[in-house]
């Protein structure tokens, strides 16, 4: 469409020509407007060694296994394309403003030639000097040279604030083509063996064993290292070459400055440049800054009146402005003084535009970093002013560092003693503020982020310290900053940058008494470790998160934890903390302990290893109960038992934690209860003051006679009447008719028996008794009769040391008819064993076998046949039953 020249099908709806009518006042027009979508959260899944990491912002990252299917393949090298854009993002990013001539670097030609000649070599060269002695720029121009020396050509690092793992990632991700993933320490082993390139490496940090660990895994780089003097040497035995940097004499100094100024010196600023060269040693940075306080001393001397020619910035002379000598009408400004030339930060800074000593100011509260030039017109409020990098890369306040700007050596001490530093923390919270808004928004991408790690590092360290509660309806800058970076940190694979983000938040939610941000910090962290094989770190990190998101009943949270956790687990081959089954809420299971369908018999295999070695089992024999298809009691042995059972003695893990134990355990001590109940009422129900059971000598019998469950143990014995049965001796002392246990042998007043009038004994009340010895009438005293003597019995009851099975008939007892329904004078043995004696038996079964002495079973009785005293004996057959049911 011609903006000019409307055509008819341009104009209207449906182009009929005619322009639609006017919208009538005050309708709304939100209508028209969808309403904005949510932003999504950005999740990036990257592969990190062999695991599939999904950078989630929301609730935490998740971590698992990497299928099959996600495994990278094998990283391409770059192309030759891809490496000059690299090499390209690796440098500082050209200040606004017209660029400047590049200029021939003075009095360096010697160390230049010697350091390529060792690179061509295949060696590695370390070269040191003092800040602002020119390392960079020497570095700029050895590079140049190597262009064609390796096959992977020229990568160029930094070395500010990274670790020798830091740099041979960044060293992979420079040669090979390997988008969002991060090979283990192994797998990245191997790649670097096959890069060839010359890596120049500028404000390296570290030295000694660190920079051996670098140098040996990279056998096929020549490294160029710049460092400061103060920075550790390397070991004897790395082979490293050592180049000493030193300052410009005399005249390499005045022809600097004389290029900073633009013109040629005059006598007494040459005078002033010797001065300045023998107080700086000289230092070249010295130099470029004295040259600008030249430089800003002739546009003062040239007049306020003269400005630029389009009259943009009025603030500030030009930079052109014709030097007029000592007549001319405008100001008269003297030279700095040697202290001001010195330090020159502060005069140069005053000269400067607002933008300039504004930047300057945000540099100072980050501690020396220079956000990006395009922020600095939002942080400082001024659409212009990213042209204030360009003023103080010309006047030598700024200097390159990698991909940013950082201030020159000594500026920041000499700016805080100005006074530059005064409000430093409201610039810093400024500052944070805007990054947190930036690296949020989904336009901007991890690599953007992880570009300005720096700064959004150093804002972080200023406000974490100062953080304090929020009132409400606020949030905290500090933990919003770090939860907004953090992600884009790891997404972007600069993890140093993500670990301090990490520790930052950390410690600014603790402060600020946010717990839920707390432990997503806590949850980032052990992902972090687990990533890195950290496996001690990633338990801690991951069970303090669980913890503080179960007390804030965090479902997905909780669970993505567990889920972390379990990878923990697996990998260190120990079952999970206790304080991970403690998060668990009610009625939830672990999800990383899947319950089995059927269990085999024997038992499976625990998942992990046991948490401590067993105690020692003692010898002998423990009936246990454990379910199957006959319902029989399983025998465990002892050391001494058979050596199929020996791995029961091994097998834990977490079973104590099953639901299915818990139960298990809860019946066994239900059961426990019962027969100790049964056991004390039998023990103690029976007070009569007769009952023989009181009388016993000693060495009364422990156990029953071998014959006491047959029937035909009823049938009295020869020598003496049974009259622990109740039977009436005959006047012989023969044998007699043996009454039915818990029979009254009394047959009342009207001399019949079976009828209501006939007394009941003591302890029977027509029950069964509780315990198996009741159903007996023959007891020891019935088988002394003869004598009147208790016989004790020499027999011991033993455990049982064979499988019993509970579907074997116990001994029967006699059931008594009510009297009601006894029609018959004579009682008549009835061989029906009744239900309740049937359980009464089995439970009393454990206390018997349990090896305590037991009361004479009604054998007491048998002192009444002795010499055929019926009476006596009588007495004795009263007696029985009631023995018995004790």
């Amino acid at each position: 469409m011609d903006p000019n020249t409307r055509e008819p099908e341009d104009m209207g709806q449906d182009g009929d020509g005619h322009t639609p009518g006017r919208r009538p006042p005050g309708t709304s027009r939100a209508a028209d407007f969808p309403p904005p979508a949510a932003a999504p959260a950005r999740t990036v899944r990257l592969v990190s060694g062999d695991f599939l990491l999904t950078v989630n912002p929301v609730d935490g990252s998740e971590i698992e296994v990497c299928p099959p299917a996600d495994v990278p393949g094998r990283p391409r090298p770059r192309t030759a394309a891809e490496r000059t854009e690299a090499d390209r993002a690796a440098k500082p990013p050209v200040p606004s403003g017209p660029a400047p001539s590049p200029e021939p670097l003075l009095e360096r030609q010697e160390e230049r030639e010697r350091l390529v000649r060792l690179l061509a070599r295949g060696r590695s060269v370390r070269l040191t000097g003092p800040g602002g002695s020119g390392r960079t720029s020497l570095l700029d121009l050895v590079a140049q040279d190597c262009a064609g020396l390796a096959p992977d050509g020229v990568v160029r690092l930094n070395g500010h604030r990274r670790t020798a793992g830091d740099l041979l990632h960044e060293l992979f991700h420079a040669v090979r083509h390997a988008p969002l993933h991060r090979p283990d320490r192994d797998e990245l082993l191997e790649h670097l063996r096959e890069i060839g390139a010359v890596v120049v490496l500028d404000d390296i940090e570290f030295g000694g064993t660190a920079l051996d660990e670098l140098l040996d895994a990279t056998p096929e780089c020549a490294f160029l290292i710049a460092a400061t003097p103060d920075v550790p040497a390397p070991s004897a035995d790395s082979a490293v070459e050592e180049v000493f940097l030193g300052g410009l004499d005399r005249a390499g100094g005045v022809e600097l400055i004389e290029r900073g100024a633009g013109r040629i010196l005059t006598e007494e600023e040459a005078n002033w440049a010797g001065d300045l060269w023998f107080e700086s040693e000289g230092l070249p940075l010295r130099f470029v800054q004295a040259g600008a306080l030249l430089r800003q001393r002739d546009r003062l001397r040239a007049g306020t009146s003269a400005v630029e020619e389009f009259g943009v910035f009025a603030d500030t002379p030009p930079d052109d402005a014709p030097f007029a000598g000592g007549d001319n009408d405008g100001d008269d400004v003297p030279l700095p003084s040697l202290g001001e030339a010195a330090a020159p930060a502060p005069l140069l800074a005053s000269r400067l535009s607002a933008s300039a000593r504004a930047t300057l100011r945000f540099a100072v509260a980050l501690g020396g970093e220079v956000p990006h030039q395009a922020h600095l017109p939002a942080l400082i409020g001024d659409t212009h002013a990213d042209a204030a990098l360009g003023e103080l890369a010309g006047c030598g306040l700024v200097s390159p560092v990698g991909s940013r700007h950082r201030l020159a050596a000594g500026v920041l001490t000499q700016l805080e003693a100005a006074g530059y530093g005064d409000d430093a923390a409201e610039q810093a919270d400024s500052a944070a503020r805007h990054y947190a808004w930036w690296a949020a928004h989904p336009s901007v991408t991890p690599e953007r982020v992880t570009a300005e790690a720096d700064a959004v590092l150093a804002a972080l360290a200023v406000l974490v310290p100062l953080t304090a509660p929020p009132a409400e309806g606020e949030e905290s800058t500090a933990v919003h900053l770090a939860r907004a970076a953090a992600p884009a940190f790891a997404a972007g694979l600069g993890w140093s940058a993500w670990e301090r983000a990490l520790r930052f938040g950390t410690e600014a939610s603790r402060l600020a008494g946010q717990v839920a941000e707390q432990a997503y910090f806590h949850h980032e962290l052990g992902v972090l470790a687990l990533c890195g094989g950290l496996l001690d770190r990633a338990r801690a990190e991951l069970e303090a998160s669980i913890g503080l998101r179960g007390a804030l009943s965090d479902r997905r949270g909780t669970v993505a934890g567990r889920r972390a956790l379990a990878l923990v687990a697996d990998r260190s081959g120990t079952a999970p903390g206790l304080g991970a089954m403690a998060a668990l809420g009610p009625g939830e299971e672990t999800p990383y302990l899947p319950e089995e369908p059927v269990s085999p018999p024997g038992g499976v295999p625990a998942p992990f290893p046991a948490l401590r070695p067993p105690a020692e089992e003692t010898s002998g024999t423990l009936v246990t109960y454990q379910p199957s298809d006959s319902g029989a009691p399983t025998v465990s042995h002892g050391p001494s038992g058979p050596s199929s059972h020996a791995p029961a003695r091994h097998r834990a893990g977490l079973k104590g934690f099953a639901r299915r134990n818990l139960v298990a355990a809860g019946a066994g001590a239900l059961l426990a209860a019962v027969l100790g109940t049964v056991v004390t009422l039998g023990a103690t129900s029976h007070k009569d003051t007769d009952d023989p059971s009181g009388k016993v000598g000693g060495n009364p019998p422990a156990s029953q006679d071998a014959g006491d469950g047959d029937p035909a143990a009823d049938s009295p014995q020869d020598g003496g009447g049974s009259g622990g049965d109740g039977g009436a001796p005959d006047a012989g002392g023969g044998s007699t008719t043996a009454a039915p246990s818990g029979r009254p042998t009394d047959p009342g007043p009207d001399g019949t028996p079976g009828t209501s009038d006939d007394p009941v004994p003591p302890g029977t009340s027509g029950k069964p008794s509780p315990d198996p010895s009741s159903t007996k009438g023959t007891g020891t005293g019935g088988s002394t009769g003869g004598s009147g003597t208790p016989k004790p019995s020499g027999t011991v009851s033993q455990p049982p040391s064979e499988s019993t099975s509970p579907s074997e008939s116990p001994t029967p007892s006699h059931s008594t008819p009510p009297p009601s329904q006894s029609t018959s004078p004579a009682p008549t043995d009835t061989d029906t064993t009744s239900p309740s004696s049937s359980v009464t038996s089995t439970l009393s079964a454990p206390a018997t076998a349990s090896g305590s002495a037991t009361a004479p079973e009604s054998g007491d009785g048998g002192d009444g046949g002795d010499g055929g005293d019926g009476g006596e004996g009588g007495d004795g057959g009263t007696t029985g039953p009631d023995a018995g049911s004790v």
